[in-house]
């Protein structure tokens, strides 16, 4: 039996975990960082580990061994938009995808964010299947990387937008702890486990469906508020203070679809 293969570019805190989830599933995988150091520790979990790094006018790194026998690529890179406002995140996206005509690539699987959409202070829902402006499509680099990889002839693509991860000692209300005037109080929480965002992307590969747009949130029925005054109390750590002189900006990001789709129903653990 032929072993199925994926290579997976960005093997941090979800990429890892979720190539360790995949070789338990009986895949080959190949995995990539930027970081020689983290090299070692890729090799050691069993994966085939190569040091890529995308620029807006060069790939640095072995891209063409890295794909190779591969028919599904995960893309799973921070944009790197908030420490680097002026980087052309969509222009290394084009690069990598002048690779993929000369590879085995068939489907890819770009892991994205609820950051492509605005809050607002009607506090609107969006769906999987929101449309974009022309407006918004300009003024956004995370909604310009993902129609690149949409409308790409050469390979299928499916694109999950989760929400803020947490998971593995990480959430947001240890940076929030003690922290006074913190903005939008009556906004909603849109997060998500690292194990929820396991299943969704397994699911996704298991039932082969490409070609779509998924979301990735969990169940929150409370505010931004309420959610972390909770939280605090839960981790033993100072209540943040809200600032309640400022009308709240927020959104709703809705996985109804997602969860029909796959058969998964949506997820409970934040």
């Amino acid at each position: 039996m032929i072993k199925q293969q994926v290579s997976i570019l960005g093997c941090g805190w979800l990429g890892l975990p979720l190539a360790k989830h995949l070789i338990k599933n009986g895949w080959e995988v190949k995995g990539s960082t930027t970081s020689l150091e983290k090299i070692e520790k890729l090799e050691s979990e069993g994966i085939q580990a190569f040091k890529i790094e995308l620029q807006e006018d060069k790939i640095i790194g072995e891209i063409h061994s890295f794909l190779e026998n591969s028919e599904l690529l995960i893309i799973d890179i921070p944009p790197g938009l908030r420490s680097d406002p002026n980087s052309n995140f969509t222009a290394k996206l084009k690069k990598l995808s002048e690779t993929i005509p000369e590879s085995s690539i068939k489907n890819i699987l770009y892991v994205s964010s609820t950051g492509v959409f605005q809050d607002h202070e009607s506090i609107p829902t969006f769906t999987e299947h929101y449309k974009f402006t022309q407006r918004e499509v300009a003024n956004n680099q995370l909604i310009q990387a993902e129609q690149l990889l949409l409308t790409f002839k050469k390979a299928e693509t499916s694109v999950i937008r989760f929400g803020g991860l947490i998971g593995n000692n990480r959430h947001p209300v240890k940076y929030l702890a003690g922290k006074p005037d913190i903005k939008n109080p009556e906004a909603p929480v849109n997060l998500i486990h690292l194990d929820n965002c396991i299943l969704l992307i397994l699911e996704i590969i298991q039932q082969g469906k490409f070609g779509k747009i998924f979301h990735g949130v969990e169940a929150v029925d409370s505010t931004k508020e309420e959610y972390y005054t909770k939280k605090a109390k839960e981790f033993d750590l100072q209540t943040p203070e809200f600032d309640h002189e400022i009308i709240s900006v927020g959104k709703n990001i809705s996985m109804t679809w997602t969860a029909k789709e796959l058969d998964v129903g949506v997820p409970k653990k934040v």
